[in-house]
């Protein structure tokens, strides 16, 4: 009978432990997926995930269409962290417009007192609904072998410029010609 219950309670505690090293397994899997970025929407810095849901001002685009913001300024993929300087070159994220809206209404009351002073007005901010459907930390191939020539051709230029050197120019001077008044005399 002993033996029994000491194998009951050793068959409790082995899946009590399989059940934490699958929830630690699910963890570190998460953990690893997992990708966020930093990025400036219309003038606001929002952290986001894939697939989460913003509210941001309202963006100049149609429901339904797709958004892609360059202004990504930190990326984490699984524990790799790149923080721009001041925005990680070739890092974009691309969002769906869900639908635009209003937000709640403030209420704006202002008022002096012994005065006689009282006016109350009421504000709803144009929000736009967001959807990050992907966020990519470098840009895809052709866009970076396009980046590097772009970044070639500037050297280049620059090193040109360099070794030109500037002729003196000497600026000739016109003289002015002086303006006589004429007098009217008084008759």
């Amino acid at each position: 009978m002993l033996l029994l219950s000491i194998l009951y309670y050793l068959k409790k505690q082995a899946k009590f432990l399989l059940v934490l090293s699958d929830c630690l397994l699910l963890q570190t899997i998460f953990k690893r997926i997992m990708m966020y970025a930093i990025v400036e929407i219309a003038g606001q810095q929002f952290k986001v995930e894939k697939d989460q849901q913003i509210f941001s001002h309202r963006i100049d685009a149609k429901e339904g269409s797709k958004v892609n913001f360059d202004q990504v300024l930190l990326t984490d993929n699984s524990g790799k962290v790149i923080v721009g300087d001041p925005v990680v070159k070739g890092a974009k994220v691309t969002a769906k417009v869900l639908e635009h809206l209003k937000g709640d209404k403030v209420i704006v009351f202002k008022k002096k007192r012994r005065k006689g002073y009282r006016v109350k007005n009421g504000h709803r901010q144009y929000l736009t609904k967001l959807e990050i459907v992907k966020i990519e930390d470098k840009a895809s191939k052709a866009e970076t072998s396009e980046l590097k020539k772009a970044e070639k051709t500037t050297e280049k230029k620059v090193t040109v410029k360099k070794t030109t050197a500037k002729k003196a120019t000497v600026k000739k001077t016109t003289a002015k010609k002086a303006t006589v008044k004429k007098t009217v005399s008084k008759k």
